[in-house]
């Protein structure tokens, strides 16, 4: 994979949809003006995380929020990869990642494949199923840096929706994702490391920024993994540009001094 500078536009979603959007792309904008040549927002970054704005602000595609994401990608000169947004199909609701490339084609779309249904004791309780459908295939596209992959949220919960999308090629996943302060602060960081690890690959969480106050709160947060594991570069919880240099050879370097993905034994489980 080649080297890059990645941004992570981390921003507040209000219940104001034309804003949350024209917000995003002031900072996308920034990013770009800042040297960023990859930029990403978080997971329903123009909507408030709750099944009744998912219902409200969900849009087609080609619709007003992928429109615009495509016009930014090809005014800037960069890879835009969209966070997420409710998207409608039909009768059908999804959770959806719109990836557009610098000349603001789509390079890539990815629905949630894991759908976000828990019920914490004293915690958060979310049944993201009332509203969306899954997603049934894993994302992965080539771009002039290497090959990307998607997947949302909770799907980095499941070990091996990760392992799969790696063997697909991807050597960087992006996971626009909007952790909770229930499970975030035990699990949001461990999570984007081992996955990282377990593939050999880097890894991108972006999440909004946490919006006090509302009925679902963003552990935000926003993390980037490196093969080894290490986190390289890191958000808190605030409205920001989270900016890393992303060196591809690591990849290769690492793989070579540690070779989990050739010994692994894939006939015995």
């Amino acid at each position: 994979m080649k080297d890059f500078k990645l941004a992570i536009c981390q921003n507040i979603a209000t219940e104001d949809k034309e804003k949350n959007v024209e917000h995003a792309l002031e900072m996308v904008a920034e990013a770009a003006q800042n040297g960023a040549e990859v930029v990403v927002l978080g997971e329903m970054f123009n909507c408030p995380y709750h099944n009744k704005f998912f219902v409200e602000f969900a849009e087609e595609c080609p619709g007003p929020t992928t429109k615009k994401l495509a016009e930014a990608a090809k005014e800037h000169g960069i890879i835009l990869i969209g966070g997420s947004i409710p998207e409608r199909d039909g009768d059908k609701l999804y959770n959806t990642s719109f990836t557009f490339d610098s000349d603001g084609k789509l390079l890539g779309k990815h629905r949630k494949i894991h759908l976000f249904d828990i019920d914490i004791d004293g915690g958060v309780s979310f049944k993201e199923s009332d509203t969306f459908s899954p997603g049934e295939k894993c994302t992965v596209f080539d771009t002039k840096f290497g090959k990307f992959g998607v997947l949302i949220c909770f799907d980095i919960r499941f070990p091996e929706i990760f392992s799969k999308t790696a063997k697909m090629g991807a050597e960087m996943i992006f996971l626009p994702a909007a952790f909770n302060k229930s499970t975030g602060p035990d699990h949001w960081e461990i999570s984007n490391r081992m996955r990282a690890l377990d593939n050999q690959i880097f890894v991108c969480g972006a999440a909004p920024a946490r919006n006090v106050g509302s009925s679902y709160e963003s552990y935000a947060n926003s993390r980037v993994c490196d093969p080894w594991g290490n986190v390289i570069a890191k958000g808190d919880e605030s409205e920001m540009i989270v900016y890393c240099d992303i060196h591809g050879d690591e990849i290769e370097k690492i793989r070579r001094q540690l070779p989990l993905l050739k010994n692994r034994r894939p006939e015995l489980y």
